[in-house]
Parts: structure tokens; C-alpha cells; sequence
């Protein structure tokens, strides 16, 4: 099946072996021919870079796209054209709201390889959790590189710069989790299956009432699906759920030791009211720990994404995320976007469940 770009440089090939195209002839527009063949104007881009790399047109800054006046030799040349090898040395832009031992370390670091082995060159903005600041990143980055790769900030609404990006065909990926109704690609945890699972193994443990911990999950994928999950693997079972979903302190840019007691105090009121539930499903990790020492250890914590270390092994039971993987196939599905191949929408990465002693 012939890639998108690859339909583009047939059609021209073929007007210039019929003499619909001759020398000196103005080309269609990426505008143009992203419309005739209902493709995005990257791929329509990537299309008439590879006819140059081919020899066959010339672009000129500030008029177009144009045949070029000595044309080689049409019969020597065979579909599909290939781009250039130094073509794949591209700049790319990770956009993250931080990094931490706990999560994005490792996600950045295989991102970092991955690039260099492509020889792409990596650029780095943090937005701390504010949309204002990702908004920022994306308008000043646009233009400069060749596709980002965003890990989007937790928010009740999205980033318009984001979508209008997205939606103008710039090449976009998105890691961590997705944005719903929106075609862009995205590569994140099965959250719905690693968050059921991790409760299923609370429940086979003997915990029969369990708790869901989060900052709110309204417009953030990851905690929603999590949610979902949590909620799932109590079908058919004894136990009951139950939910604390207004918590903010772990949120980037909300850490301070105000907010940090006001959800402590916020948890324990809740085990006040709870007593009967004996395990607490926090959603991240540092959450976990806000949980373990609010409650003084009196009951089990499990999580997403427990460090621990090479001595005393993570301190609780829980999903680790393969953030490896995650990054590498980021950008092979951004590389895959600019040389105009379909890529999908959805990519989910392993994860493992982890004891707390393992």
C-alpha cells in the first residue's frame, strides 16, 4: 500500500511524463495539493521535498513550487521515489509540565536516545503545570521545529494552541495519555486495565473496601481512566468502592505546605468518616506518600509508579508504567508523521503490577 506522500509524487511524476507538467511549469501549492488529495499539509510538504530530492522541482521562497528547466532522464525513474537518507535529521520539542525520579525521568531519558539514534535534535520546555506556559511553548516552538512531542498538563479545559496545531496538520504526539474526540496520536497505559488490575489484587488480598484517590479527573485522561478502572473490577465482587477525588496538592505548580496539609487533613476526616476501608488506591505516587504519612501506615497504599531503590525495593504495591517504551514509540510515530505515513490514534504501552517486597 503506497504511503499518502508517495501517492502525491506519482501523480506529479505522471503529469510530467504526459506533458501535463513541463519545465518551468508553476507545481500546486502543499495548500493545493493537501486539498486535491485530502492529506495534511505535512504530508503534501513531505511530498514535494522528496520530488526535489528527485530533481524534479525546484521551490522558490516566495513563489512556489516550480519544474525544474533540465529534467533527468523520466523513464529511469520508479515509484515509489525515496526520500534522503539526511532527511530523517529532524528537530523535534518535547513539552512536559516536570520531571520527576517518581515519573518523566525515565519517559525523558528514552525520548533523549531515541533521538540521538535518529540523529534528531531534542528541544526541552517545562510548563509546570500551567496551560498558560504550554500555550507559550507550543506558539514559540511552532515554526522552529519540525513536530512535538506534549505531555499535556492536567486542566479543565484544553490547550487551544495545542488543537489549532493539531487540527492544522502540524505533526503532534502525545504521551502519557490522549485527548478525547481529538485525531491526534497518542501513546500512554491501558489506565483502565492497569488501574483494574492493581484494584483486583487489592480485592484478592482481602481488602473488600477500598478507596480511590486524585486530584479531580475532569479533562485529564489518565486519572479518568483510572477511575474507570477502579471502578470496574468491583463487578461481581463483595466489596465496595469508594472515592476521594478532590485532591490538589500534588498537582504541578500546587505543591505548597498549605495545600499539602489541607489535603492531608482532608484525608484523614475522610478515614474518620470511612473506618471500615483498609486499602488506598492513590493515583500517583507522591500522592501515596501524602496518604501513607497522613494515615501514620495504618493501612495498605498502592499506586502508579513506585520508585523505591536498588536496596529497600519500592515502598508499595503497584502499576509501573513502561515509560521506555513509551518514549521510543513516541518518536517513531512522530518520525512516521513526517514522512507523511498514516499512524494511529491510540498506541498503548505494557505495564507491570509490582509488589511492594519484589
Amino acid at each position: 500500500m503506497a504511503l499518502l506522500y508517495e501517492r502525491i509524487c506519482a501523480h506529479v511524476l505522471e503529469q510530467l511524463r504526459r506533458g501535463a507538467l513541463r519545465p518551468g511549469d508553476r507545481v500546486p501549492s502543499e495548500m493545493e495539493l493537501a486539498t486535491q488529495f485530502a492529506v495534511s499539509r505535512i504530508t503534501s510538504k513531505r511530498a514535494l521535498e522528496v520530488l526535489r530530492e528527485a530533481g524534479l522541482v525546484e521551490r522558490i521562497r516566495g513563489k512556489g513550487t516550480f519544474v525544474v528547466r533540465r529534467l533527468p532522464d523520466l523513464a529511469e525513474l520508479s515509484m515509489p521515489l525515496r526520500p534522503s537518507p539526511r532527511r530523517e535529521a529532524r528537530s523535534i520539542a518535547l513539552i512536559v509540565p516536570d520531571v520527576s525520579e517518581a515519573y518523566g525521568m525515565d519517559l525523558l531519558n528514552a525520548i533523549e536516545e531515541r533521538c540521538a539514534e535518529y540523529g534528531a535534535h531534542l528541544v526541552f520546555r517545562r510548563t509546570h503545570g500551567h496551560q498558560t506556559d504550554e500555550e507559550k511553548a507550543v506558539d514559540s516552538l511552532v515554526g522552529t521545529v519540525d513536530g512535538l512531542i506534549v505531555f499535556p498538563v492536567h486542566g479543565d479545559f484544553y490547550n487551544a494552541s495545542l488543537l489549532r496545531q493539531v487540527l492544522d496538520g502540524f505533526p503532534v504526539v502525545v504521551v502519557d495519555r490522549h485527548l478525547s474526540g481529538i485525531p491526534v496520536a497518542a501513546v500512554h497505559t491501558d489506565n483502565v486495565a492497569a488501574a483494574r488490575a492493581l484494584t483486583t489484587r487489592l480485592l484478592e488480598r482481602g481488602h473488600e473496601h477500598i478507596a480511590f484517590l486524585s486530584p479531580p479527573p475532569v479533562n485529564t485522561s489518565s486519572i479518568e481512566e483510572r477511575l474507570e478502572g477502579f471502578r470496574s473490577a468491583f463487578q461481581g465482587q463483595d466489596g465496595q468502592p469508594y472515592q476521594l477525588c478532590d485532591l490538589r496538592s500534588t498537582l504541578p505548580g500546587s505543591t505548597t505546605t498549605e495545600s499539602v496539609r489541607a489535603d492531608m487533613d482532608t484525608i484523614r476526616a475522610f478515614r474518620e468518616r470511612n473506618p471500615q476501608v483498609t486499602a488506598y488506591f492513590a493515583c500517583e505516587y507522591n500522592l501515596a506518600r501524602m496518604v501513607d504519612r497522613a494515615l501514620e501506615g495504618d493501612r495498605l497504599v498502592a499506586c502508579f509508579d513506585s520508585p523505591g531503590d536498588s536496596i529497600g525495593g519500592p515502598p508499595y504495591l503497584h502499576v509501573r508504567q513502561n515509560q521506555t517504551a513509551m518514549g521510543r514509540l513516541a518518536v517513531d510515530l512522530l518520525l512516521a508523521q513526517l514522512r507523511g505515513e498514516p499512524v494511529p490514534n491510540l498506541s498503548y504501552v505494557p505495564f507491570e503490577l509490582i509488589d511492594a517486597d519484589t
